[in-house]
């Protein structure tokens, strides 16, 4: 088999182009002709409009057109991809969401107009020159506020700002409520999880242009999935046939789920190139990524664990409070749903659960998945408040969560979703075991003779990964399917080319699904090429999201591949002159089972393109198949994470010692990146949980607008991870037995921070300390240490 085959830690080809500055990103094309917009945002976060004077900005340098939404007749809004059913049976508010404000603003940032002008310098000028005049209204920034009787109005065509009240499970509810009158003890926990800013390296970038000889557009943009973009901007917003329009999305710099959605700005650039024949194109600055990027989390809720007298978890409810922000972004109303609700078994076997979320419009930027998209929310309720019943029946949290483990595989949940393998007690202890638990004791008294306060927390997690199956999400809400494609062309002379669905922006995929064939047919992995990202020639995929890639587009890959081996077989048993049945493939060779008579990979590809001795009555020259690869189920990805932290009593700073994360992932494509992809979720849930957060004030203005106010992690906030892989179960429904990797870190960390903070509170004598919401400021951290 050859060396950088499954299992091997290839270094990552792409890293070649983009650590030496090869890489194409969005913003590095620049199409002849092209003319730059540049977009003038509301800077009051509820208004109405009473009118727009563009005469002045309209006679400056360099400007070709100003755009309001009067301009745009005939351009739908931005649909939302998922819809949500009450617990009544009623379907969701959903509002129209406008390429450009029309009649209101409805929150910083929302786009006003665009003025497309020669140069990007000249459309800015111009924009300052527009004189809006606009009725400013109270702004609803309070999501239990925005609820009240008489509270404004985000969208005055709506019965008021509630977009959907869901329960699940609801023929559960009485019975949970039953289950806590007749507890031993219940254990109740009020919390909040941040609202984040993804911040990926790269901001939004998108250029549009038109063909108009054949009347084709085509869109560059940074995004996770363009055959969905092209499908919700065809056939939605501006009614393009989809083989009239083309989206690229090339080079991509990070997205952490903030470029999966179609956004308002990809809609304009397209419509405008055709209005104005010529490309357009638009860079986000970082200052207008904040105000216009999808943003994460922002949950509000309370959530409580009954237990009986032994420990046991009898039943678990929740009421969330969930912000969308001022409008419905592509998959907004399942995040605090369909991937939180039905996550909240964790890795136990608690028998009755009851789920409520109330999602909420305010005045503030949308709200969609961020890394881990529901999952960290879940986990986050659930860990902390077993820490807390663990603390209050005084168990050791450890054997408090091994007590209720689930153990016997498959497992049905009481939250709809079936585990189908797991070994949570194998990587407790594994985790335990690098993290040296039994010497805690001895490094929290060298910490004391220090003056610093030292705590120990763990947190499991486990989360679903690859959305699935289509006709089970249909049902679920989602307006489109979630299967994954691959295209596999194997050219005359044995080399590959792969043309997938799925796109990466990070992940390396290059690497790990040239892998993926290179261990099938037993080459060098240097033989396959993967073709990602453009619409034009890859075959319709939903892109990357929700750690998919491997589970669902490996797995398509995987189909594709077996269609060539096999028809590669019959190729081989002709030119061996033997049963078909007799052929082996190993190593990159042909060979009839028992003998030493074999025929090389290269000299089958070129029989299959140069056909002179070839089986013509019965196989199409070539090799080349396609396959489409639709879940049957989740992945489970699941593990144990433990943090050490040292508290310093007179500032409240909180500094984390260690960090330890055991998962298990299935089977492991490659390491290095898995280990990787690691490493990137522990820094941004370890950012959430001490440093990020997102701030409005009370008239929606956004307070933490700029890196100079949100506080991004940096490379001395963070410790060297200690992470482990080892205690794998691998998925029994995929070919590849993986299960994801890319979001977990961000998914178990922020408990596990919060959990060793209040540990070294808590052992230092503050017990009044149980919980402190995120981020664990300084400030935060002394104030609660303080509290009365």
């Amino acid at each position: 088999m050859p060396k950088d085959g499954i299992g091997a830690s290839s270094k990552r080809r792409e890293d070649v182009r983009f650590l030496t500055g090869r890489g194409r990103y969005t913003d590095d094309i620049n199409l002849r002709g092209q003319a730059h917009v540049h977009f003038l945002r509301s800077d009051i976060a509820h208004g109405r409009i009473r009118s727009i004077d563009t005469a002045a900005a309209a006679a400056m340098p360099g400007v070709l057109r100003i755009f309001t939404a009067a301009d745009l007749a005939g351009v739908g809004g931005i649909p939302c991809g998922w819809q949500v059913t009450d617990r009544f049976g009623k379907p969701m508010q959903e509002p129209k969401h406008p390429v450009l404000a029309e009649g209101k603003v409805r929150h910083v940032g929302d786009p006003i107009a665009a003025v497309v002008a020669e140069t990007a310098e000249q459309a800015r000028d111009a924009a300052e020159a527009i004189v809006v005049d606009i009725e400013d209204l109270p702004a609803v920034l309070d999501m239990r506020a925005a609820l009240a009787e008489g509270a404004p109005k985000v969208h005055d065509d709506l019965t008021g700002n509630l977009c959907y009240d869901w329960g699940f499970v609801e023929e559960n509810r009485e019975a949970v409520n039953a289950a806590f009158a007749t507890a031993h003890h219940v254990t109740t926990l009020d919390l909040v999880n941040n609202r984040l800013v993804a911040n990926p390296m790269e901001p939004r970038v998108a250029v549009g242009d038109y063909d108009f000889a054949t009347d084709h557009h085509t869109l560059y943009t940074t995004s996770q999935n363009p055959h969905v973009i092209r499908l919700l901007m065809g056939a939605f917003v501006l009614g393009i046939p989809e083989h009239r329009l083309r989206v690229v999305a090339p080079d991509v710099g990070g997205g952490f789920g903030s470029k999966i959605y179609h956004y308002a700005e990809e809609a304009f650039v397209t419509f405008a190139a055709k209005a104005l024949r010529r490309p357009v194109k638009w860079t986000a600055s970082r200052s207008e990524a904040f105000i216009s990027d999808a943003q994460g989390r922002d949950h509000v809720g309370r959530i409580e664990l009954a237990l009986d007298a032994e420990g046991n978890f009898l039943a678990l409810r929740t009421e969330t409070y969930a912000n969308m922000g001022a409008y419905l972004s592509t998959f907004a109303p399942s995040i605090p749903t369909w991937l939180h609700g039905t996550l909240m078994a964790g890795n136990y076997r608690t028998p009755l659960i009851y789920v409520n979320v109330k999602a909420v419009f305010t005045n503030t930027v949308p709200v969609d998945a961020y890394r881990g998209a529901g999952r960290p929310e879940a986990t986050f309720q659930l860990e902390r408040v077993i820490d807390k019943a663990a603390r209050e029946i005084g168990m050791d949290p450890v054997e408090l969560r091994r007590r209720n483990f689930v153990t016997e595989f498959p497992y049905q949940t009481p939250v709809a979703v079936v585990y189908d393998t797991g070994d949570y007690n194998a990587t407790l202890d594994r985790l335990l075991q690098i993290a040296d638990r039994e010497g805690f004791e001895a490094r929290r008294l060298d910490s004391a003779h220090h003056g610093r306060l030292r705590g120990f927390g763990i947190a499991h997690y486990i989360e679903a990964c690859g959305i699935a199956p289509s006709n089970l999400v249909g049902q679920l809400g989602a307006r489109a399917g979630l299967y994954e494609s691959a295209t596999v062309r194997v050219n005359a002379t044995g080399s590959i080319s792969v043309f997938t669905g799925s796109h990466s922006h990070g992940q390396g995929h290059e690497t790990t699904f040239a892998q993926v064939v290179a261990d099938m047919i037993g080459i060098p992995a240097a033989q396959v090429d993967i073709v990602h990202g453009d619409t034009s020639n890859t075959p319709m995929g939903m892109g990357t999201y929700g750690s998919r890639s491997l589970a669902v587009g490996g797995s398509a890959l995987v189909k594709a591949t077996t269609k060539i081996v096999n028809k590669a077989k019959k190729i081989a048993a002709h030119l061996l002159e033997a049963a078909e049945a007799d052929i082996e493939l190993k190593d990159g060779k042909f060979a009839v089972a028992g003998t030493d008579r074999s025929v090389d990979w290269g000299a089958v590809c070129l029989a299959a393109y140069v056909p002179h001795n070839y089986p013509l009555e019965s196989l199409e020259p070539g090799l080349e198949e396609t396959a489409f690869y639709d879940p049957s189920n989740f992945t489970y990805p699941a593990g144990a994470y433990a943090c050490e932290v040292e508290v310093d009593p007179e500032t409240g700073k909180v500094t984390i010692c260690r960090f330890v994360a055991a998962d298990d992932f299935g089977n492991v494509v490659n390491p290095m990146i898995v280990e990787g992809q690691v490493h990137g979720g522990l820094a941004q849930g370890i950012g959430q949980a001490l440093l990020e957060n997102c701030v409005y004030d009370g008239n929606g203005q956004l307070l933490s607008g700029s890196f100079m106010d949100y506080a991004m992690p940096r490379a001395d906030d963070l410790p060297f991870y200690e992470v482990d892989h080892s205690c794998a179960t691998p998925c029994t429904h995929n070919p590849l037995g993986v299960k994801g990797c890319g979001e977990a870190g961000a998914i178990g960390s922020p408990p596990a921070v919060v959990n060793a903070v209040v540990d070294a509170l808590q052992r230092a004598g503050y017990a009044h300390v149980t919980h402190i919401d995120m981020p664990l400021t300084p400030a935060r951290v002394w104030a609660a240490m303080h509290a009365n």
